[in-house]
């Protein structure tokens, strides 16, 4: 059997990083066994449905690389493939229709509370043998639900958590079809699997519950049922539900804070899943090692701190003019060109092991572009009498020397020796005149990046 999985959000919002690691799971799963991968877009909440949602959820896979093999489907482009299931289900009796009230159902479920059982539709309209029904109310619309089996037990075996039962005398028999004709979720859900013939359903464990219902279903129409795999959810650091203040942002929100997409990618794939101790792998080695036997039974906890790591590593070892490409864009957003001397791939190159993100990256490049304005109290502090004859001197000095970092580099030496002072007392007021910072890489190697011009002009403003 060739492996179909897909993955099926609901377009109330963007992507965030929950859906993205149950897609990245259920993508590298096919992806591992040659299979087949399929994106559904399940927009049939109208109210809360939007196309925005639905771009967001398509740039955020594609950003992570997320390529599909079929879809997107839309479920609101298949409702009359809905219709004529649940016709079907009506004329074989598996589903019925039901025209109890909003209100009645209300007193039903009071009633139940008040005798201390659990609240839940009593099947007052479902056809039995023998069972005399009443007539229906005139002009009532009924909605259509499923003839949920009385005894046995919705059962599977979870490719992640295992062994699952659920009595059928604790399910009571679910809306498929609303009183205006529209299918619910669940049965939406189980036309699709069925009909796109998905052999493994790998969602989050939110979706335990949905599950017995989907099966009793499926179950109903005669469908051979797939598997089913369901994920532990993600909790902040602090163990509670992840939310915005953990980081449960979009994922194309993490792209515009200077994240790169092999490092949320990375960071995502090993939040509740391992393969031994390693910590740093490609999207290649994901796949080729990917078992869901290897996702943890529990909730995995989101680092912020951890992401960053990986994503600095990943920028030291992305390519220069890549890096340059993004930076750049970051840069023409705050308003600053990056063009002229010096190349912007060179302060890439000059800088990115110091940077955790490409904002950070972009504001250590930002000030070789731009008019800066170090602060007066950095300027009184580094730029003290002591070490001026020499700062003047070498200005004078740079008039003519080589420009490269190795020759600034002998200048600077030879100027500490003769006016006795250490390499910070020269070498902080320098990145202070030029850059307005006391932390730089090498000088030598930061002066060599601008040209002779600015830096005899940057200090000359201050000395």
């Amino acid at each position: 059997m060739t492996v179909r999985t897909r993955f099926a959000p609901s377009p109330t919002g963007y992507l965030h990083i929950g859906g993205a690691r149950t897609a990245l799971f259920s993508w590298a799963y096919a992806r591992k066994m040659g299979g087949t991968f399929i994106l559904r877009i399940e927009d049939t909440d109208l109210e809360r449905s939007s196309q925005e949602s639905v771009q967001a959820i398509l740039d955020g896979m594609s950003w992570l690389n997320l390529d599909y093999d079929e879809g997107p489907f839309y479920q609101m482009q298949r409702m009359d493939r809905y219709k004529i299931v649940l016709q079907q289900m009506l004329d074989e009796g598996t589903a019925y229709y039901c025209y109890t009230t909003q209100e009645e159902l209300e007193t039903m479920r009071e009633a139940q509370r008040a005798r201390g059982e659990k609240p839940r539709y009593n099947g007052c309209w479902r056809p039995e043998q023998g069972k005399v029904l009443t007539a229906p109310p005139e002009g009532a619309k009924p909605v259509v639900r499923f003839k949920n089996p009385i005894n046995g037990v919705a059962a599977w075996d979870d490719m992640i958590k295992g062994k699952i039962v659920f009595e059928n005398s604790e399910l009571d028999d679910l809306i498929i079809a609303r009183a205006d004709g529209t299918p619910t979720y669940n049965f939406c859900v189980v036309v699709d699997d069925l009909d796109m013939g998905i052999t493994q359903v790998i969602r989050g464990d939110d979706h335990v519950n949905n599950t017995p219902r989907q099966i009793n279903i499926l179950k109903a129409l005669g469908a051979t049922l797939p598997q089913y795999a369901h994920v532990p959810m993600i909790l902040g650091s602090d163990g509670e539900r992840l939310s915005k203040r953990h980081g449960a942002v979009s994922v194309m929100q993490y792209a515009e804070d200077g994240f790169l997409p092999e490092a949320l990618a990375n960071y995502l794939t090993r939040l509740g899943w391992s393969h031994g101790d390693e910590e740093i792998f490609s999207i290649q080695q994901f796949i080729e090692w990917f078992d869901l036997r290897n996702i943890s039974k529990s909730a995995a906890q989101f680092n912020p701190e951890k992401l960053r790591w990986l994503n600095q590593h990943y920028i030291k070892l992305a390519d220069n003019t890549r890096l340059a490409e993004l930076v750049r864009k970051h840069l023409t957003e705050r308003g600053v060109q990056a063009s002229g001397t010096p190349q912007l791939e060179a302060v890439i190159a000059l800088y990115k092991e110091r940077s955790a993100t490409l904002l950070e990256l972009a504001d250590e490049a930002e000030v070789f572009y731009i008019e800066i304005h170090p602060a007066q109290e950095l300027l009184n502090a580094h730029l003290v009498p002591e070490v001026l004859p020499a700062l003047r001197e070498l200005a004078g000095r740079f008039v003519d020397v080589a420009w490269e970092a190795s020759a600034l580099g002998a200048l600077i030496k030879e100027l500490l020796v003769k006016h006795n002072l250490k390499m910070p007392k020269l070498a902080m007021p320098l990145r202070v005149m030029l850059v307005g910072q006391t932390h730089t890489p090498s000088v030598d190697a930061v002066l060599a990046l601008f040209s002779r011009e600015t830096v005899l002009a940057r200090m000359k403003r201050h000395l």
